[in-house]
């Protein structure tokens, strides 16, 4: 038994909410768009809903008409939709699509220091040898995926070397949790906060290597990952709120509490299967669950955010708005409590 405490007829109607609010939004092929699409796809796999899946890939097939734009780290994460797409269809297109991201990113991303992705969200040279957390879910999640999916070991180690350096740089030895970016140029952390929603792009991330790759324990740099995971995590947990939430600015009393953050943080918890974090992931659940409206708009999300120069530049970011990575993150969260006594548990690792 998984001592989850959780209706699982309101968790369902839930996810449903959130799916068709989720369609309903005008999200072009970005990143909003990439984060929403892979929640429904989490919530196809966690419930079985085929009209989740056909709702997607409707709207895809509409965008594919409508035409692509170019590719940047942002963009590419509309590549997980494509590799589930691929996966339950076996429709080339959707590999074809899949297969020109990896291109990208394998050839023609920019990369700086130990072939480490900079973060860029156009087709300019956005943020010179600048390191973000949003990258592990927009391309080295991506990556790994990928490379499993075609049995590509070139891909897999780009995508552990992504990972490998992005904690390195990243997360604060002392403390566990990650700085919101790195720039390699002035090798400093720019304002130097613990931002929650990067810590979700991390802890989510990282806690699915060990689901996706084969054998994960034969690959060094993923005992390097676990090891990361298991410091954030264990520091994480006691900065959650007595709502059961996490906050924008996540030791930061001031800062407002932050709902796509504490879905991702606590879908880590989830996906990670350690029974000390159970009693976090059902205090979680309350908040959440408390913060999805009757419409399906998950609620209290910040809008976009760069890596801001000062305290107030974080708790300053609206949160007035639905936003298609908090509708996605919301969805994996409640896809994984349906999931997770299929979730085994990684031991020592």
């Amino acid at each position: 038994m998984s001592n989850l405490i959780y209706d699982k007829k309101t968790v369902e109607d839930a996810i449903d909410k959130i799916v068709k609010r989720t369609m309903r939004m005008d999200m072009t092929w970005d990143w909003p768009c990439g984060v929403g699409y892979y929640g429904i796809c989490q919530a196809f796999e966690a419930t079985g809903n085929e009209e989740y899946l056909q709702l997607v890939k409707d709207r895809v097939d509409e965008y594919i008409e409508l035409g692509l734009p170019n590719w940047t780290v942002n963009t590419c994460a509309m590549g997980h939709t494509m590799l589930t797409l691929y996966e339950h269809t076996k429709d080339e297109k959707y590999l074809d699509i899949a297969k020109s991201k990896i291109d990208y990113l394998e050839n023609e991303a920019l990369r700086f220091g130990d072939n480490v992705l900079q973060h860029t969200v156009s087709v300019n040279n956005d943020f010179p040898e600048q390191c973000w957390a949003d990258t592990l879910f927009m391309a080295a999640f991506f990556l790994l995926r990928a490379g499993v999916m075609l049995n590509d070991q070139k891909l897999i180690d780009d995508a552990l070397n992504q990972y490998y350096w992005h904690f390195k740089y990243l997360q604060d030895p002392d403390s566990g949790l990650f700085y919101h970016g790195y720039n390699n140029i002035t090798k400093d952390h720019m304002s130097g906060f613990y931002w929650g929603r990067a810590n979700a792009w991390a802890a989510y991330t990282m806690s699915m290597v060990g689901h996706i790759l084969p054998e994960a324990y034969l690959y060094p740099k993923f005992i390097d990952i676990v090891g990361s995971l298991n410091e954030q995590l264990s520091s994480i947990k006691l900065l959650q709120t007595e709502n059961g939430l996490w906050r924008t600015i996540l030791d930061d009393e001031d800062s407002y509490e932050e709902i796509s953050a504490s879905c991702g943080i606590a879908a880590a918890m989830i996906n990670k299967g350690n029974p000390l974090h159970i009693k976090y992931i059902n205090k979680a659940t309350k908040g959440i669950l408390e913060n999805i409206s009757e419409d399906g708009r998950v609620l209290n999300v910040s809008g976009g955010t760069a890596v801001m120069k000062d305290r107030e530049g974080y708790r300053g970011i609206s949160r007035d708005w639905i936003q298609g990575w908090g509708q996605g993150l919301a969805l994996a969260y409640l896809g994984g409590l349906l999931s997770y006594d299929k979730v085994r548990n990684d031991g020592a690792l």
